[in-house]
């Protein structure tokens, strides 16, 4: 009895042993102290911004959402009010939108010195994207993945210019080959891109 007693104590002895080496250990960390995952969030939060859109008579019509992605920037795309059927679709080099004609937004954004269109073999430029379609009602949502362009601050292909960046609606589609625009037509709806958290 007394054997048996000992060795029923010293099995459970060995349990609990076991059970506390194989206890997962706890991280400790100081009250104000930042975990790695936390600073990650923070950043990825602050590579999205938020776009209003006007329309030539200065009315806001929609909003695009960019957000860095592993593939570049990603555009959402809302907007309503517009003319039905295909039109350009680009970024400008330039961060003001002056209606009704936006000449102000000047001309494609294109730090690498490309030509205009998909279809050129020198294309195309880094605000160059696909057309968007408008439905029968007016209203468009889209998404679009740029790859050529980022939201990180400091590189060339930035949409953080000092001059700053737009976003550009045509009134026309882009024919991605003709020379500077695409013969998209007129500029007729506008966002400036600003640096700002959504």
């Amino acid at each position: 009895m007394y054997l048996l007693r000992n060795i029923l104590l010293g099995c459970f002895a060995l349990t609990m042993l076991v059970a506390c080496q194989s206890e997962p250990k706890m991280e400790t960390k100081l009250p104000n102290e930042k975990s790695e995952d936390a600073v990650e969030v923070k950043a990825d939060e602050e590579k999205k911004v938020t776009v209003d859109l006007i329309d030539r008579d200065g009315v806001e019509v929609g909003v695009a959402r960019l957000e860095e992605v592993e593939e570049g920037v990603k555009i959402n795309l809302e907007a309503h009010h517009l003319k039905a059927g295909e039109h350009g679709f680009h970024i400008h080099n330039k961060g003001v939108c002056e209606a009704p004609t936006f000449e102000s937004a000047g001309s494609h954004f294109n730090p690498d010195d490309k030509e205009h269109g998909f279809d050129q073999p020198g294309g195309p430029h880094a605000g160059d994207m696909e057309n968007i379609t408008v439905k029968k009602d007016g209203m468009v949502e889209a998404e679009i993945v740029n790859p050529r362009v980022t939201l990180k601050e400091g590189e060339a292909n930035s949409l953080f210019q000092e001059e700053g960046t737009t976003l550009m609606i045509h009134e026309d589609p882009d024919d991605y080959t003709s020379q500077p625009a695409g013969d998209a037509g007129d500029r007729v709806v506008c966002g400036v891109i600003n640096q700002g958290e959504s």
